[in-house]
């Protein structure tokens, strides 16, 4: 289901997708104009002549904006063959200068159907019959006051609708990027995770070294001292306090490296 706005995201490079909102604003546009031309009393004379091309021009482009989106060579033959009802409209009778609004709607449809250079190369076209068509009837000052409006629509309204796309994209683009670098933060703080503990383990097996070459050494050595002050307490016992003295220094200096590795484990 489409976005309701003007368009969705989508590269600056591809064809425009409009929302239906968008969509709607301006089949209603064109409803309005057509019930325009054919209620002017300057048309009542010919009133079937601009019913014709009225009814085929509604036709082709809300199928063209609601149903289908025709292959690149059917929608140059599309654009081409509405503004040609366009200008048989505005033929019929040229003091009608405001069946050239016609041609905005069409403006609308050129981003849709085509990407780059050639849907401006449409909008190019479409300003160019729009106002060659009035100048040739009404002269360069008159037809230019006259073009002026529906000029303005023909060029603004793909302009909008292109900068929208653009902003949409880029609001995309800025979102993966948002994405990236939030998983790029987690991935980095599962790293640090990892070598804090990598370090902690580093740290533990170096403790566990030292409390090996150290402590054990010196609780083995506690352990010979001892059995040996009982081996010459029946056998010379004048030296027994001479290994008691050994052994006091022994268990006082396993001590000490006791209370350094556990003061190392404190955080």
């Amino acid at each position: 289901m489409r976005d309701p706005g003007l368009v969705s995201p989508a590269h600056p490079t591809e064809p425009v997708q409009s929302g239906w909102i968008a969509r709607l604003a301006i089949t209603l546009l064109v409803a309005a104009e057509i019930i325009r031309t054919l209620t002017d009393q300057d048309t009542q004379t010919r009133l079937a002549w601009y019913a014709g091309p009225t009814a085929a021009y509604m036709i082709l482009f809300a199928f063209t904006l609601w149903y289908a989106r025709p292959a690149r060579w059917l929608s140059h033959l599309y654009l081409g063959t509405q503004s040609l009802l366009v200008l048989a409209m505005f033929g019929l009778d040229p003091e009608i200068d405001s069946v050239t609004a016609f041609f905005i709607p069409l403006a609308f449809q050129a981003p849709l159907l085509f990407s780059g250079g050639i849907r401006w190369l449409w909008v190019g076209i479409l300003v160019f019959l729009t106002g060659g068509a009035l100048v040739i009837t009404h002269g360069v000052l008159e037809g230019m006051a006259f073009a002026m409006g529906p000029l303005a629509g023909v060029i603004a309204l793909p302009a909008f609708m292109i900068a929208n796309q653009e902003i949409e994209a880029a609001r995309r683009r800025s979102q993966i990027m948002l994405a990236e670098l939030r998983e790029t933060n987690r991935q980095l703080q599962s790293h640090a995770d990892q070598v804090e503990e990598l370090a902690g383990l580093r740290e533990r097996n170096r403790l566990a070294r030292n409390l090996h070459d150290t402590v054990s050494q010196l609780l083995f050595s506690v352990v010979l001292t001892s059995r040996s002050a009982q081996i010459l307490l029946d056998r010379d016992p004048p030296q027994v306090r001479r290994e008691l003295e050994v052994l006091q220094e022994l268990t006082a200096t396993a001590l000490n490296k006791l209370r350094s590795l556990i003061s190392q484990l404190r955080p």
